[in-house]
């Protein structure tokens, strides 16, 4: 390895995040302002939006209530160190320095996630591979014994994030991605991300005034997100686990002291104030399943239909994500569809307000209603739109 200026390794200067106090979340495009008032509300300040994410300082217990209790974020990580990385040499020899016994014992499982971008490094999975390399080196230099690698589900993650030849290594706090709930058994084809509809129940911004219901509920997840927010669940409650418990400065009583607060804010959902429906039986059962996994999730109500075939909906709010464009398959049965869930809307639902996903932004104008307005909101590879309609 060359020991020129730009490769001269330089000793561990303590964890990053102890530092300074600041942190990062991964959110999806198209949300990082609802994010960003997220962060706020759960004590978060000296926000950055910036590429894939948003930068944030936080005292240590407002970071504990944000990974306990955010709910649009995808991951939050723990910055530990950082460094100039123009080659994966430089990479091994930096991470071996660091004494990742702090973090990790023998018996513990790990595993390394990497991304790289404009860089000298350009393999991500060779990146991981290297990181991965120097912990165990620095395990065995030590103590003659290593911890093991574990892709499912470890006990600590760590994520490696190259860019422009600057290396970011930090711990996701909650040991994997943030929206994965734990209540969603079921699933029907592409199901949506938890994140994503719990920021669809955000921009809606219904609080719990007027009812709540979705007429294509497929396996649930709208319903369910609207549950948690309306009953104050907090998003990790059904987490039996969370990496931050690994840091060296991790606080117990602490933790549990924010934990406690936040599960004693849940309150009960009234009868009839959200529900849902869907003209697929599977998708039926696979959202009476989920619901049953969430506190009053009994007293959401779903049932078998067509929309077309349901009674108006009136002076209520209408939230629904159609997913018939991956369903259906021809273009003039998504068109002739689009056309006839608009004219339900006109005729059946004055008064209400809706709030459509559209996977596929095309069929806006399929559906012969003019939006309140629309937002690019993107859910796995759909670059999609999140559209309101007051229905006159």
């Amino acid at each position: 390895m060359s020991n020129s200026p730009g490769n001269r390794i330089r000793p561990f200067a303590g964890w990053q995040y102890q530092r300074d106090d600041r942190y990062f979340i991964q959110i999806a495009e198209g949300i990082k302002t609802e994010g960003m008032e997220e962060l706020t509300d759960l004590g978060g300040h000296q926000l950055a939006p910036v590429h894939r994410g948003i930068r944030f300082k936080a005292a240590q217990g407002d970071l504990y209530r944000i990974v306990f209790m955010n709910r649009l974020a995808s991951r939050c990580l723990v910055p530990l160190i950082s460094f100039k990385c123009p080659s994966t040499d430089v990479l091994h020899e930096t991470a071996r320095q660091v004494p990742w016994e702090e973090l990790l014992s023998i018996t513990d499982t790990f595993a390394v996630s990497a991304n790289v971008s404009a860089s000298s490094i350009t393999h991500s999975h060779y990146a991981a591979l290297r990181l991965k390399d120097a912990i165990v080196d620095r395990f065995m230099e030590n103590s003659g014994d290593r911890p093991s690698v574990s892709k499912r589900n470890p006990k600590v993650q760590l994520n490696l994030h190259i860019r422009k030849d600057f290396a970011e290594i930090g711990l996701d706090a909650a040991g994997g991605a943030l929206y994965k709930r734990g209540y969603r058994t079921e699933t029907i084809s592409a199901p949506m991300q938890e994140t994503v509809a719990a920021a669809i129940i955000r921009l809606s911004e219904w609080d719990g005034s007027i009812p709540l219901y979705d007429p294509m509920c497929g396996s649930g997840t709208l319903l369910c997100e609207a549950l948690m927010t309306y009953c104050r669940i907090p998003a990790g409650i059904f987490r039996s686990r969370f990496a931050l418990q690994h840091l060296p400065d991790f606080n117990p009583g602490l933790w549990r002291q924010i934990r406690l607060a936040a599960e004693k804010k849940i309150r009960c959902l009234p009868e009839g104030l959200i529900n849902g429906s869907d003209i697929s039986k599977q998708a039926v059962k696979a959202a009476k399943t989920n619901l049953m996994g969430l506190h009053f999730g009994k007293k959401v109500r779903i049932t078998r239909s067509d929309f077309k075939h349901l009674p108006g909906i009136r002076k209520g709010v209408i939230v629904t994500n159609p997913p018939y464009g991956i369903r259906m398959g021809r273009q003039a049965e998504l068109d002739a569809f689009y056309k006839q869930w608009g004219n339900y809307l006109k005729k059946k639902c004055p008064g209400a307000s809706a709030y459509i996903y559209f996977g596929e932004r095309r069929f806006l104008k399929h559906i012969g209603l003019r939006p309140t307005w629309k937002k690019p909101v993107r859910s796995g590879g759909l670059d999609g739109r999140l559209a309101k309609f007051n229905i006159y």
